[in-house]
């Protein structure tokens, strides 16, 4: 496997500087999805093996559907439910390592120990523009699946290209392939040959995709069937102008008892529609909407996002916010204010 961002002078500079380390805080962003969960916990296994004492780090607690990729050999700290603890651990450590996040500014709460902090910082990242001014050493590349895959593949090198430990079970192994299978929407965008590649190959080392899939993709509640079923009849709006937008507000949610994590997907439904080249879904949060942003090849999700809703992300996966009070009135204004993005943006 070759790759501009996983270089001998990189890999030399990141074990470098975990042998040196003694206390190492591994930090992902904010609403942890699959691929935060998945690299962090990889990473922290992996640093436990080297005989680290490690702290995993999370903005908030991250969604039920997900916390069977959390490990118990792992010491797990949320900022949201237990502030001082996860600040404490970032002025205690000596080396940081941030995952799938290009930015301190998406660990929100986190941000500002993170910010402060002396110790020496490691970003292992696949996001654009990722801040190289505040880290020490920095493995980025747009050009691959995941976080989880650019992990799996430092790990390979740091290990000689082996797998050494990225062994069988609920180990590294399952949490990178749980990382990369949730990024990709089970290999249906953002996929290279590399991705191809690390699957068959933790497949043949032991990892057992079946049960994997088995956790990811059929273990919903049926609340969330439910409400996927309603937004696609009630809730969806297909614009002439080949776009889709679907906008989930605290009443709905509350309808469903929907929880935290059970709307992921729902923003990729529309893009089963053959005329539907751009699909948003907007989700009530206190304050604003948090934005998901999907499209087709040849048409950016990214730029979409940045244009109209302070965000970023990939090319045809992208996410951000849309404030209330500032950008809109009120939150009966969120559609009109889609809507007429949409429109502009594919004019």
């Amino acid at each position: 496997m070759r790759m501009e961002a996983v270089t001998q002078e990189y890999i030399r500079a990141f074990r470098s500087a975990v042998q040196q380390s003694t206390r190492i805080a591994v930090v992902g962003h904010t609403h942890p999805d699959g691929d935060a969960l998945g690299s962090c916990t990889a990473m922290s296994l992996w640093l436990a093996g080297q005989g680290k004492e490690v702290t995993c780090l999370f903005p908030d607690t991250p969604a039920d559907n997900l916390l069977f990729i959390l490990s118990p050999e792992v010491k797990y700290l949320c900022f949201d439910a237990d502030a001082s603890a996860a600040q404490e651990a970032v002025q205690a450590c000596d080396l940081l390592i941030q995952l799938d996040c290009n930015h301190f500014s998406r660990t929100e709460g986190l941000e500002p120990s993170l910010k402060a902090s002396t110790a020496r910082k490691i970003l292992i990242d696949h996001h654009l523009n990722p801040d190289r001014d505040s880290f020490d050493v920095v493995f980025s590349t747009p050009d691959i699946s995941s976080a989880s895959e650019l992990l799996y593949w430092v790990l390979k090198a740091a290990e000689g290209d082996t797998l050494g430990p990225l062994g069988l079970g609920m180990t590294i192994g399952t949490a990178l392939m749980a990382g990369m299978t949730t990024d990709t929407n089970n290999f249906a965008n953002s996929v290279f040959p590399s991705t191809f590649q690390m699957a068959s190959e933790l497949i043949a080392a032991g990892v057992n995709r079946d049960a994997l899939l088995q956790q990811l993709y059929n273990s919903y509640r049926e609340n969330r069937v439910r409400l996927m079923g309603y937004m696609q009849y009630e809730g969806l709006k297909v614009l002439p102008e080949g776009a889709a937008y679907m906008i989930l507000t605290k009443e709905i949610m509350d309808r469903f008892d929907l929880r935290e994590g059970e709307s992921e997907g729902l923003v990729n439904v529309p893009l089963t529609i053959g005329t539907v080249k751009l699909s948003v879904l907007l989700k009530e949060d206190d304050g604003h909407f948090r934005v998901s942003v999907r499209s087709k090849k040849g048409t950016s999700a990214q730029q979409l996002a940045v244009r109209f809703f302070h965000g970023g992300g990939h090319e045809n996966a992208a996410g951000g916010k849309l404030f209330i009070g500032t950008d809109i009135v009120d939150a009966d204004a969120a559609e009109t204010y889609v809507m007429n993005a949409l429109k502009t943006f594919l004019a």
